[in-house]
């Protein structure tokens, strides 16, 4: 499918190309789905149960599935093709959170052990829309330079669903039971995934078949992924970090835990504005120096959040730290795209994807242990620093042929 070329090419002209808003606006509608199904299922959960242990490991394996079993979902569109192979993941996880809202609507509906093999089971069809969406760009924008601002929109666009998808529940919540909230997020998959795989754009993506070797082809797309994974680890680590750390602040600096909505909302303030500079610019950067850029900028912006005094001055460094967020996610999705073959696109990007999950996992774990043992302002240095030391990592090896892929010799903005 060709893109119209463009010589500098704008957010507009992203959304010109043929078939695009369609396909995009859809595939954001089924992704919506997973700013509203998490929410509402803790929420269902802790009502029918009674029990906060109960709806954390519930939400455990909800999560756990979806995130971890997230490339071989994306092998499976890779291998089949995205119509093939999400109709059916669609089919389940729906019919899975239906069932998971019936059990949950009135208290005491079903037993600890069989609301924990049900989210599990609809965790595990998750259907990947965001790593799909992203290989159907590659496939819209063949032009680097007007890929780049494809991801950049798609980055900025997704914070905005996982902002608003929250307070979509809250709203709800307010009139219905939060197994309500279940339904939508289950229609919201089917209806943004039924316009998603009939786009013109989508139906023509071919299936990749079986490749030769299956464990020597994922070994070497593993290979080729180790610095996008590995950067995307570490703002996935930035961010699980920042979220208990920007509560633990709050509350010892006396204005309580509800105060910290408004910093995380400066972080996601400076994301998006972040990712649309970034994608507004024609770097003459390899891709590869600009992720170890934006790794060590978001570090000496956390070590920054360690001098802050009070909320105010806290929020001006998160928003700091934001602005290298939605950049250095999506330099690694245009690094993992340049690196995978053509029938692995998808699987690619859901490493990458995995990976922030994954960090952020582990990013909340270790700041559970950091806060009991180091004053907040050591936290954040700490964190800062880990993004700091790794950038030389991210940095080493940066190829010739991304070199190749400067998109200008003069940095121009455009949006």
């Amino acid at each position: 499918m060709s893109s119209t070329s463009v010589a500098r090419p704008s957010y507009a002209a992203v959304l010109r190309i043929p078939h695009a808003r369609r396909t995009f606006a859809t595939a954001l509608l089924g992704r919506l789905s997973y700013g509203v199904a998490p929410l509402s299922v803790m929420l269902a959960v802790t009502r029918a149960s009674g029990s906060y242990a109960v709806a954390g490991v519930v939400m455990a394996l909800f999560s756990g599935t979806s995130v971890f079993l997230s490339p071989a979902r994306a092998a499976l569109i890779d291998r089949h093709g995205p119509r093939r192979a999400l109709v059916p993941m669609v089919a389940a996880h729906s019919a899975l959170l239906g069932l998971l809202a019936v059990l949950v609507w009135r208290p005491g509906g079903a037993s600890p052990l069989v609301l924990g093999v049900v989210t599990a089971f609809a965790g595990a069809c998750t259907p990947p829309l965001g790593p799909t969406m992203r290989a159907v760009w590659g496939r819209l924008a063949p032009d680097r330079a007007l890929l780049q601002r494809a991801y950049s929109l798609d980055a900025v666009a997704e914070e905005l669903l996982f902002v608003s998808g929250p307070l979509l529940v809250g709203v709800l919540v307010g009139f219905a039971p939060p197994a309500a909230g279940v339904l939508l997020g289950a229609g919201l998959m089917v209806v943004g995934t039924a316009g998603f795989v009939s786009s013109p754009v989508v139906r023509a993506v071919p299936a990749g078949g079986r490749a030769p070797g299956p464990r020597k082809a994922g070994r070497g797309v593993l290979r080729g992924l180790a610095r996008p994974v590995l950067a995307a680890a570490g703002v996935g680590l930035a961010l699980g970090v920042l979220d208990l750390l920007v509560v633990a602040f709050a509350e010892g600096s006396g204005h309580g835990a509800g105060s910290a909505a408004w910093v995380l909302a400066a972080l996601s303030a400076g994301s998006a504005v972040g990712g649309l500079l970034n994608g507004a610019v024609a770097w003459r950067s390899a891709a590869g120096t600009r992720l170890a850029a934006q790794a060590a900028g978001l570090g000496l912006a956390l070590c920054g959040a360690a001098l802050a005094q009070g909320l105010g001055t806290l929020a001006v460094a998160v928003a700091a730290a934001g602005v290298f967020v939605s950049p250095l996610i999506t330099t690694a999705y245009l690094i993992a795209d340049e690196t995978a073959a053509p029938a692995a696109r998808v699987r690619a990007g859901a490493w990458v994807n995995t990976a922030v999950n994954a960090g952020g996992t582990a990013g909340a774990a270790a700041a559970g242990v950091l806060v009991g043992w180091l004053p907040v302002g050591v936290c954040f240095a700490v964190t800062g620093g880990v993004l700091v030391l790794m950038a030389p990592a991210v940095a080493r090896g940066t190829t010739g042929r991304e070199k190749g892929h400067g998109m200008s010799r003069t940095p121009e903005v455009t949006l």
